[in-house]
């Protein structure tokens, strides 16, 4: 199973941040996933050794312990994202997230990444389109340092236009090399605004240029005293820490702080849709054409929520590495496709998407290769999928989630997200139980469910000619 779908399939199940970066340790943590052969028991994956705890002021704090190396990650979730971003004001969620590295009354701008890298630590931020996360790893002995510095900044953070106007033109600038020079970044910003008529889940999580360029010193500060509170907030702690030492600390420098008054998440409603979008981009930096086709579908937590764990199967069955439907079909047999894949993401408290994309070999043109990956999907839609098809892609998601005991960032990532998007502790350590019990006949429903027509966006990337 080849690394790459393994990060797609759990890792960004759990962090679609903007920052690379930030994905970094948990895509470490996958990569030995290579090195795990002949799993016995793949439904034990997830059996983390959690405990869970909320301090008075409303605050959730979860303890993973891993005593492996004497280090520990933290991580502060907070249930608020991009797509609660208010409507004009796109990418006031992740520019916030920017400047909650400016300074507190008690650390100057810049201090905060500074203390932890004298302390030998790392440290970084992300934002999602449902939470905003922070995260450090240091030494174990150094965690007080880690608390200390993240409740500071929670309701301390100082604000002013020569702070926050220079770093708008940062994440400005971030916007132009991440989006704006990547012709793949500017069309799924257009799919994802075709495909969501009304939801929250058009908007980029970075912004549209021009709102971002309105973005203030006010607008910042006020979203930060909406949505920055203990009671809207998760402390995820991993590693070679014990449950009394993290409840001691976090007593200490998260107790004091205020329970906030928090305004409700509100997630419009997807009105019916009438008819699929198809757009056609093309640009001179492309050098190959590619396809994909976005769907609505279910999530863990609005529509057909029943189809949640089956559609994972489905999208493992379908584009889950070379074993895959797609790259048998495709790539080896038809040999139509340089590559081709599945992607689904069922954490989103919205509606969520099934996306499948392929890229054509050269000669072959973009309608052939449609046709062919329609042809795939109609005939599970028919035909239904193979029990033992079944098997091999729930035992391969089962050890995807094997590995993430052997790292810091793995458990604390998969905990976290869930918990900022409204799941349990218990929802995550019964997910390979529920992968395990998905049937045939559960996923040749939820195809039906989801592959249709009227539901989608198309969307085709292609090399622009300039003679």
């Amino acid at each position: 199973m080849r690394i790459e779908r393994v990060f797609r399939t759990f890792s960004r199940m759990i962090l679609a941040g903007l920052r690379p970066a930030a994905l970094r340790c948990g895509l470490l943590a996958l990569v030995l996933l290579l090195t795990l052969a002949g799993v016995e028991r793949p439904a034990e994956a997830q059996k983390f050794e959690v405990e869970s705890f909320t301090l008075a002021n409303g605050m959730q704090i979860v303890v993973l312990p891993n005593h492996r190396v004497p280090a520990v990650t933290q991580t502060v979730w907070y249930r608020i994202g991009a797509a609660d971003d208010p409507r004009g004001k796109s990418g006031l969620a992740h520019f916030l997230e920017h400047l909650m590295f400016k300074g507190t009354k008690m650390t100057a701008p810049g201090e905060f990444a500074t203390l932890i890298a004298q302390a030998g630590g790392r440290d970084n931020a992300f934002t999602a389109a449902d939470y905003t996360g922070y995260h450090e790893t240091v030494a174990s002995d150094r965690l007080e340092l880690l608390m200390r510095l993240e409740a500071d900044r929670m309701t301390g953070l100082v604000l002013d236009d020569p702070v926050v106007l220079p770093e708008r033109d940062v994440v400005l600038e971030e916007r132009r090399m991440r989006v704006d020079n990547e012709p793949a970044a500017l069309l799924r910003e257009q799919l994802m605004a075709n495909l969501f008529l009304n939801g929250s889940y058009r908007i980029p999580t970075i912004g549209w240029e021009t709102e971002v360029r309105r973005l203030g010193t006010e607008d910042a500060l006020a979203f930060y005293r909406q949505w920055y509170a203990p009671n809207n907030a998760v402390l995820v702690v991993t590693g070679d820490v014990e449950t009394d030492e993290v409840r001691l600390l976090a007593e200490k420098y998260f107790g004091p702080i205020p329970s906030g008054k928090l305004p409700a998440r509100v997630r419009l409603d997807e009105p019916p849709h009438r008819a699929a979008a198809r757009l056609e981009m093309k640009n001179a930096r492309v050098a190959q054409p590619s396809w994909r086709r976005v769907y609505l579908a279910p999530s863990y937590h609005a529509g057909a929520t029943q189809h949640a764990y089956a559609l994972q199967v489905l999208a493992e069955i379908l584009g889950g590495g070379e074993g895959s439907r797609l790259y048998q079909n495709l790539v080896l047999k038809d040999a139509i496709a340089l590559g081709a894949g599945a992607d689904y993401a069922p954490t989103s408290l919205g509606l969520t998407t099934f996306s499948v994309s392929a890229s054509p070999k050269t000669g072959v043109g973009v309608a052939a290769l449609e046709a062919a990956v329609e042809a795939q999907l109609r005939d599970i839609a028919e035909r239904g999928v193979e029990p033992e098809e079944v098997a091999r892609a729930t035992h391969r998601l089962q050890a995807a989630a094997i590995y993430a005991h052997d790292s810091l960032a793995g458990p604390a990532n998969i905990v976290g997200a869930a918990l900022a998007t409204g799941q349990t502790v218990q929802d995550v350590t019964a997910w390979p139980d529920r992968i395990g019990a998905v049937t045939p006949a559960q996923i040749q429903e939820a195809a039906r469910a989801v592959f249709v027509e009227r539901n989608s966006v198309t969307g085709v990337l292609l090399p622009e000619r300039t003679s």
